[in-house]
């Protein structure tokens, strides 16, 4: 098994870091400050630009012909390359949910899931937004809809409902859309790893921490990278489920993941400070990254 350690690439800019993705589209990486409802890029200056779209921007990834298509509280909203809203969709009015992340499905469709404020069991919603914003949910009764992505040729479709602490995978077509779910993995956290995200100081017991499979990414092998809310830890798993990385990270609350870079082997990295006391775990809120052998896929794009 491999062993990496990712490096602070920014400063704490973010309270809730999530849905990193690069594309050509916006000429590098973007990702969210969920909380504060920002779609974040980097300036030529490697400073932060941020994107304000409302109390809640949940993920962002990019639209054939240009824009973005941002999941936002309690919606979805379409932008042109300037940022200009040209649609949008609302898919529900009740308070307590929000959306949370997602992806984009070979047939070009927004797969993107909701989860409560308060976290309550079975609240949540995975939902297909099409190209032109008709939308229906494909799975409910989930608690925190979390990583979905596709295998290289969109035959199958893993996604994470970070309670369940398992990484489900699906068998997948246009025409059936997500189909006879089952258990990928289900992730244990390396306590190695654990151990080198903790404060100093803290002491920290092997088998404390529970896995909790956050944001995901799949690369061009088929293998799938996926956050451990919690551990400060990214594992990658091969096709048949073996454990072959273990990314470090110096701040538990890791959220997600993906890979970019001009040759698509760099994995970037989102950390969240929510919930933490400013005495604790400073570098939580940054964005870390980590070199590695095998490239991601092209990002897809939203075909609307």
């Amino acid at each position: 098994m491999n062993r990496l350690t990712a490096q602070r690439i920014t400063p704490s800019w973010m309270y809730h870091a999530e849905g990193p993705c690069w594309s050509s589209e916006w000429s590098g990486l973007a990702w969210v400050d969920m909380l504060a409802g920002d779609v974040m890029t980097f300036t030529p200056e490697d400073q932060p630009r941020r994107q304000h779209l409302g109390a809640v921007a949940a993920c962002v990834r990019p639209r054939e012909g240009g824009g973005q298509v941002v999941a936002v509280e309690r919606g979805v909203v379409v932008t042109d390359r300037s940022g200009t809203v040209e649609g949008e969709v609302t898919l529900w009015e009740t308070p307590d949910v929000r959306m949370n992340e997602g992806g984009i499905a070979p047939d070009g469709s927004f797969y993107v899931g909701s989860m409560a404020y308060d976290q309550a069991e079975g609240a949540a919603t995975l939902y297909r937004i099409a190209p032109d914003l008709a939308w229906q949910p494909v799975l409910e009764g989930v608690t925190i809809s979390n990583g979905i992505a596709w295998s290289p040729d969109g035959t199958l479709a893993y996604y994470n409902d970070t309670p369940t602490h398992e990484v489900s995978v699906f068998d997948w077509t246009a025409e059936a859309g997500l189909h006879n779910r089952r258990t990928f993995v289900a992730p244990t956290v390396d306590d190695d790893a654990a151990a080198a995200a903790t404060d100093p100081g803290v002491t920290y017991e092997p088998g404390s921490v529970t896995a909790n499979p956050d944001g995901l990414t799949v690369d061009s092998e088929g293998a799938v990278w996926t956050a451990l809310n919690g551990s400060g830890q990214v594992h990658r798993y091969l096709p048949d489920g073996t454990l072959d990385t273990v990314v470090s990270v110096g701040a538990e609350q890791v959220t997600a993941c993906t890979l970019g870079g001009e040759d698509l082997r760099t994995l970037y990295i989102t950390t969240s400070r929510e919930n933490l006391p400013s005495d604790v775990h400073p570098t939580a809120g940054s964005l870390y990254s980590v070199r590695v052998a095998v490239p991601g896929q092209v990002t897809r794009a939203f075909a609307g």
